[in-house]
């Protein structure tokens, strides 16, 4: 059963998602300010936080930055803003994915639903769990990442495009085809949002971003890991 945390002011709509995905078995908890939604993240293990950018005593985005200093939960922003850069700016923060109000129930929960199919997806017993690239390793089970050793700590999403990317090494894939493979067939979101997530990628496991030696640019078509 799926442990979910909502985080909006507005209590109706806080209302309206805790009923909807308790009636899918979930179990939710519900917070109403930025600063009680950080403390929950703290004291509880979620499976996902649906985070609105919006929030009284600390925004979401701020909320958002703090929780990825200690942990890589799934977190879906939500905002009634329509501007791009808006929903660009929310990933920047360390969001797995963004949703705009008004949004329909069904669209948010088959996004809930593709993110923790994502994070709980389990390898076949016969392959190994262990994926080592030079100096970077996965471990497919516990989605732990290591760099010379080191352990990176990465958002469910940033998690997902190094593994897509390595078990696919050598091939360049669009940002449309990443988007698609990625965040569903049926996403409609920004290509810059693949953007955003190599860029934080490079930030966290190679030595120098700007000179990568993993996660390459193949300029005018894609990425692909070397």
């Amino acid at each position: 059963m799926a442990h979910i945390l909502v985080v909006d002011d507005e209590k109706n709509i806080v209302k309206g998602i805790k009923f909807s995905l308790e009636q899918d078995g979930m179990k939710v908890d519900t917070a109403y300010d930025g600063e009680e939604a950080l403390q929950l993240v703290k004291d509880n293990a979620y499976d996902l936080v649906i985070l609105d950018i919006m929030l009284p005593k600390m925004e979401g985005t701020d909320v958002c930055q703090a929780i990825r200093e200690f942990s890589a939960v799934p977190v879906v922003m939500v905002t009634a803003k329509g501007d791009d850069m808006d929903k660009i700016m929310g990933l920047e923060y360390g969001a797995d994915d963004y949703i705009t109000k008004p949004f329909n129930i069904l669209e948010l929960k088959a996004r809930i639903k593709a993110i923790l199919r994502r994070a709980t997806k389990a390898e076949p017993a016969a392959k190994s769990h262990i994926v080592t690239m030079r100096e970077v390793s996965l471990d497919t089970q516990s989605r732990r990442v290591f760099v010379a050793e080191s352990e990176i700590y990465l958002t469910a999403k940033e998690y997902d495009l190094l593994e897509y990317l390595m078990n696919n090494a050598g091939k360049v894939y669009t940002r449309e085809a990443l988007l698609q493979e990625l965040w569903g067939a049926d996403n409609t979101g920004d290509v810059r949002t693949v953007d955003v997530h190599v860029r934080r990628l490079r930030e966290k496991i190679e030595e120098n971003p700007s000179d990568p030696k993993y996660i390459y640019t193949k300029w005018g078509v894609g990425y692909y890991f070397r």
